[in-house]
């Protein structure tokens, strides 16, 4: 559980963690070297300084309490204060500022005098820059002894912190730009993957470390065998659909000059089944040819294959089609998509609505029908080559092979999209909505 919860705060990107493995102990170093240093040089190094200077000052005191009268001990007092840098007055009242809050020193010079002097009355830091005020009780009364605080605390001991946070800083931008010039072979690779994925291919060469490269040389592989596989593919069922042209030519031409009968009518019939499987078989194989993406606009494409539907006398009207904008697609074969998801609309229904809708990451062509539809259950399975499922759709008003829903979700993936069957809420058929990303 507590994995789960940090992994919704830990950043995404292969950089943004690299960075963040960077700083955490660069950081908590930093931390620990801190706490240490203020723990030996601010208390120890300080108690140790100011139990020396308070020695100074009891032998001071000491001076002060074997006179016999005011002014004989302050003569004495002065007589070895001055040579050990201490500052005697008789005049210690109106002492007693606390050191501030930041003074983390202060507080040990503070503490340590007090417990090493007892007569001490108050300890004051903070009225005069660079001095410590003592208020002191003697048998002849209180006086006042300043002496300088470089005395009781190290010097500059702020120096040693800023000088291991530049250095850290500088390293660490180091390191970073280092990092950063490491992934960008790393974000190469996954563009050119991501372009491929969509049916782009976009200049790549395997650069950065020996494992980049290798994945890098590994990717360039597997991409030249998988559009090999794609051309022989395309290429065996061109040639195959177009050899079996020619005899269904000449059977067509020979039904024609034949007298029409029944059986002559069936055999027609037939021809002209099996060029509808031609035709579908062709679609498919042109589904994943590498075609180059242009610029179009989504709403022009859905306009277009209304028309040509239209034109073939089928029952499409437009719906809703917002204006996208230029998007970088496979014209055609999205064209082609389109026409087969309207095909299939009117091959299983009376009408067929086509909408074009877009939000901020996609655009999407919805095909509505007012057929039977198809069970959420079999919705995955009609997306495959070759499914027919003639329990779900009425084989009355048409026949196929099982291609359409097929190469319309081929052609969404070549583009990094996808497709999505719902029931239709306007004709309570069927609705397709191929996703394209923007």
């Amino acid at each position: 559980m507590i994995t789960r919860g940090l992994k919704a705060y830990l950043p995404r990107s292969l950089y943004a963690r690299a960075v963040l493995i960077l700083l955490v102990p660069v950081i908590t170093i930093l931390l620990v070297v801190s706490i240490v240093f203020i723990q030996r040089l601010y208390e120890n190094v300080t108690r140790q300084m100011t139990e020396g200077v308070a020695q100074e000052l009891r032998l001071v005191l000491n001076r002060i309490e074997d006179a016999s009268d005011p002014a004989g001990a302050m003569q004495a007092a002065l007589e070895v204060a001055a040579p050990l840098g201490i500052q005697v007055s008789a005049d210690g009242q109106g002492l007693g500022a606390e050191p501030r809050w930041y003074d983390l020193s202060g507080r040990v010079v503070v503490r340590t005098l007090k417990a090493e002097i007892d007569a001490v009355r108050s300890v004051d830091l903070a009225s005069r820059d660079g001095f410590v005020r003592l208020s002191v009780d003697t048998s002849h009364g209180s006086v006042l002894l300043e002496i300088a605080r470089s005395r009781v605390s190290a010097r500059n001991p702020h120096q040693f912190l800023v000088l291991i946070g530049v250095t850290a800083f500088l390293m660490t931008a180091i390191a970073l730009i280092y990092m950063r010039n490491q992934m960008r072979p790393i974000r190469r690779l996954a563009r050119a993957a991501d372009a491929f994925g969509k049916g782009r291919r976009v200049p790549y060469r395997p650069t950065g470390a020996s494992e980049v490269r290798q994945a890098g040389a590994a990717f360039l592989d597997m991409m030249d065998r998988i559009e090999r596989q794609i051309e022989q593919r395309t290429l065996m069922l061109s040639g195959v659909s177009h050899d079996l042209r020619t005899p269904l030519t000449r059977m067509k031409l020979a039904l024609s000059m034949m007298e029409e009968t029944e059986d002559t009518a069936a055999m027609q019939k037939d021809v002209a089944e099996m060029e509808r499987m031609l035709n579908a078989f062709l679609d498919f194989a042109r589904g994943e040819a590498h075609e180059d993406a242009v610029q179009a606009n989504p709403a022009e494409l859905a306009r277009d294959a209304v028309l040509r539907a239209q034109r073939g006398n089928m029952p499409v009207v437009e719906g809703e089609i917002e204006n996208v904008g230029s998007v970088l697609i496979r014209r055609d074969a999205l064209s082609r998509a389109l026409d087969n998801l309207i095909g299939n609309a009117v091959r299983y229904g009376t009408k067929a609505v086509v909408s074009v809708v877009a939000d901020e990451i996609s655009a999407q062509f919805i095909v509505d029908d007012d057929g039977p539809g198809i069970a959420p259950e079999l919705r995955a399975e009609a997306q495959k080559p070759f499914t027919r499922l003639d329990q779900a759709r009425n084989q009355n008003s048409g026949s196929g092979v099982g291609l359409g829903l097929s190469i319309s979700a081929d052609i969404a993936r070549s583009h990094g999209g996808t497709l999505l069957l719902e029931t239709s809420p306007k004709l309570g058929g069927l609705r397709a909505i191929l996703v394209i990303p923007l």
